[in-house]
Order: structure tokens, then C-alpha cells, then sequence
């Protein structure tokens, strides 16, 4: 069985196993949101860390990277079994559509997992819900944990997106409040002006160089 994972998370900088290619590209009605505590990586049961999830949204797009594992069943369940640990504070998986820059019709892959969180703390104890800017870039500012702290979760998220072409305003004005109670001088990240040519599901277009798909079965995506 061959399957691909969607990150939009820390998986777009760090997939931390072994795939067979790469491609980046979005997802259709999601936007990332740091709704999500991180208890045990970023962050500590009394302190908790603010990680990226999944919000459903009508005509918005996520973009991330889809990575493919091909190859022995044992390479395959070993690379499952770590995404399922590492992504253990995601309660659900949805299956759905990637779509690759230049066309927004058609999907490249279908079938693809990704991992999402039940919006509701009665039964998702991880769930923290929305909270003000501010209040998110205090958390995100004073939360560590084993993995490290919450901050460099953010910043290396923002400057993941950069480097695929995709910036995330909602990351880059989390980012930039989070270095306001940091006390660092200055914006690293600015936000951009969106110039789309049409409706607005429409992608952005990048830099990034076309990749050569492989004819795929259905698949399967996910995140931290």
C-alpha cells in the first residue's frame, strides 16, 4: 500500500521519517489555527504549548507538504506507526483532496489523511479553543517542554511557509506579537497583500519548480 501524509504543521519542516517524494501543495476548506495543546513535546501538563490543528472552513485554502511512503509493508507500518505516536494529541483522521500549484480544479492525489482534533473540550482534552492574539503570544511565548520551546515551533513554522512560497498571514502576525513579549526589535515577517486574480480559493502562486507526480492509486495525509 502506498500512502501520502499531508503536514501543515511541523511536518513541513521536520517529517522526522523516511519518504519516497515530496510535493508541496494545499488542501481545500481548512485554515491551520493554533487551537491545540501540546502537553508533553513543546509544553507541559501545568504550562501548555498552542500547536497548529485544522479548522473546517468553506472556500478556505491550507497549504503544506504531502509526502509519499512507497515501499515494504514493514517501511510503510514503521512510518504509520511513527506518525500515530508523534500525532497522538490529533483525535481524527480526514481524508481529502491535495491539489498542486497551477490548478485548483482537479486534485492530484485523493484519499489523503490528514490528522485533525475535534473542536470540543468536553472530548478532546487537548482542545484549547481560540483565545485572543495576545493572550495565544504569551502561551506561545513562555511554553517549553522536552522537544523544546513553543516559540521556535512558531517561528520555524513561519519561516517553513516562506520557504515554500506560502506564507501564512495568520502565522506571520502570531509570530511578530509572540516577538512583542519577547522584547526582539523589529518584524521578521511581513504580512503580504493577497493578489488574487480570481475567486479567492483560488492559490497564490510561487516559486516553487514543478514536481513530476507518479500515476497514483488512492492515497493517504497528516500533522503536528
Amino acid at each position: 500500500m502506498v500512502f501520502w501524509v499531508f503536514g501543515y504543521g511541523s511536518l513541513v519542516w521536520n517529517p522526522g521519517f523516511e519518504y519516497d517524494e515530496k510535493v508541496i501543495g494545499f488542501i481545500k476548506d481548512y485554515r491551520r489555527v493554533f487551537d491545540l495543546a501540546c502537553f508533553d513535546h513543546r509544553g507541559t501538563p501545568e504550562c501548555p504549548a498552542r500547536t497548529c490543528t485544522l479548522e473546517q472552513k468553506e472556500g478556505a485554502i491550507c497549504w503544506g507538504a504531502a509526502y509519499c511512503v512507497r515501499g515494504s509493508p514493514e517501511s510503510e507500518r514503521m512510518a504509520m506507526e511513527y506518525l500515530e505516536r508523534r500525532e497522538c494529541e490529533y483525535d481524527g483522521k480526514d481524508r481529502v483532496n491535495f491539489y498542486r500549484e497551477g490548478d485548483s480544479l482537479q486534485p492530484a492525489l485523493t484519499g489523503v489523511i490528514v490528522f485533525t482534533s475535534t473542536p470540543d473540550k468536553e472530548s478532546n482534552k487537548y482542545y484549547l479553543g481560540p483565545a485572543p492574539l495576545e493572550e495565544m503570544a504569551r502561551q506561545i511565548a513562555t511554553a517549553s517542554g522536552p522537544c523544546g520551546n513553543n516559540r521556535d515551533y512558531l517561528f520555524l513554522l513561519e519561516k517553513a511557509m516562506s520557504d515554500i512560497g506560502h506564507e501564512d498571514d495568520m502565522v506571520i502576525e502570531l509570530a511578530n506579537e509572540v516577538r512583542k513579549v519577547l522584547g526582539i526589535v523589529g518584524k521578521k515577517g511581513v504580512l503580504k497583500e493577497r493578489k488574487l486574480a480570481g475567486p479567492s480559493h483560488i492559490p497564490l502562486k510561487s516559486h516553487i519548480p514543478t514536481l513530476q507526480l507518479h500515476p497514483l492509486p488512492e492515497a493517504i495525509a497528516m500533522d503536528s
